[in-house]
């Protein structure tokens, strides 16, 4: 028996390369529907590739079903390998940008829901210089919630994440940005909103309901009182929480800024300012990249030009 052909005994095309990269974002997302999102692909489309994919390699390489997304040991070899093409791929563009100065490529930046629409936020200006300085890159931008972006920077599924960072995390390179000020708010229909701050004691919020925020879940607490509040809802993105809220059934917090650009500062109001407000302070995090990567390290270099210009 001769022989097996292998199935890459040519060039690699541009379509292989968009394949390879499809097959990477299932792999990392964990399956095609959560993929969806992070390619902004249906699942069909997303299915067809990853298809098209095993035909061109003559293998297949994952199991999809009834029993949940896997790869197979084809699948394992494959997305290994892929990895390290992808990474040659990227280290032969930045050193191409180095010889004529021209930087190409892709910037994936993973922003904290709604952080853009701090009045004091850096980020705008760093996204002017970086098209300015970096015209040829394309740059995609997804927001999730606050606690996703580090595993998303970890895993590489972006380059650059900027959030709120309540831990440190050490093989991470952290530059912090500008800070946010949150506020316990209640709606104008809650039995706390007609009440003056000095008539609320610590013990009758205890009696209320709240919802759960990052900073409220155990080992987060803002506050050692906060461990022992009735957290009956849960709602880590600040548009659910604000709308649970809203309802007049529970109290939670919110940044101040967004309550206000949202128009909501006569449908709710903060309580206990004094007492339970606190900080968010916004970093850029990423990798450690070579000094050379031209496409993330002009990206900081903005980053850093806009925080200068925004403390002067």
């Amino acid at each position: 028996m001769g022989k097996r052909k292998a199935a890459l005994s040519g060039q690699l095309a541009d379509l292989d390369l968009k394949l390879l990269r499809v097959f990477k974002a299932v792999v990392e997302s964990g399956g095609f529907s959560s993929a969806e999102v992070e390619l902004n692909l249906a699942n069909s489309t997303i299915s067809n590739y990853i298809s098209d994919l095993e035909k061109r390699l003559d293998m297949r390489l994952c199991n999809r079903g009834r029993g949940g997304f896997s790869l197979t040991d084809h699948g394992h070899v494959v997305y290994e390998a892929t990895q390290d093409l992808l990474s040659a791929v990227d280290q032969f563009r930045n050193r191409v940008n180095i010889s004529h100065e021209r930087i190409l490529g892709h910037l994936h930046l993973g922003f904290a829901e709604h952080m853009l629409s701090a009045y004091h936020s850096c980020v705008i200006e760093a996204l002017r210089l970086y098209t300015e300085k970096a015209p040829d890159v394309r740059v995609r931008i997804i927001s999730m919630a606050s606690d996703d972006v580090v595993p998303a920077v970890q895993e590489g599924r972006v380059q650059l994440g900027i959030t709120v960072m309540l831990r440190q995390v050490p093989e991470l390179d952290v530059m912090r940005l500008f800070d946010e000020e949150m506020s316990l708010y209640c709606a104008e229909n809650h039995p706390l909103y007609a009440m003056n701050d000095k008539d609320i004691s610590v013990e009758k919020l205890q009696t209320y309901k709240f919802v759960e925020s990052p900073r409220l879940m155990p080992g987060r607490e803002i506050d050692p009182i906060t461990a022992g509040w009735n957290k009956h809802a849960s709602a880590h993105h600040q548009e659910v929480r604000a709308a649970l809220i809203l309802t007049g059934h529970y109290l939670g917090f919110l940044p101040k800024h967004l309550v206000h650009n949202w128009g909501w500062q006569h449908k709710m109001r903060p309580l206990l300012e004094g007492r339970f407000n606190y900080i968010n302070s916004f970093s850029a995090i990423s990798k450690p990249y070579p000094k050379n990567d031209l496409v993330i390290s002009t990206f900081m270099d903005c980053l850093k030009e806009a925080v200068i210009s925004s403390q002067q």
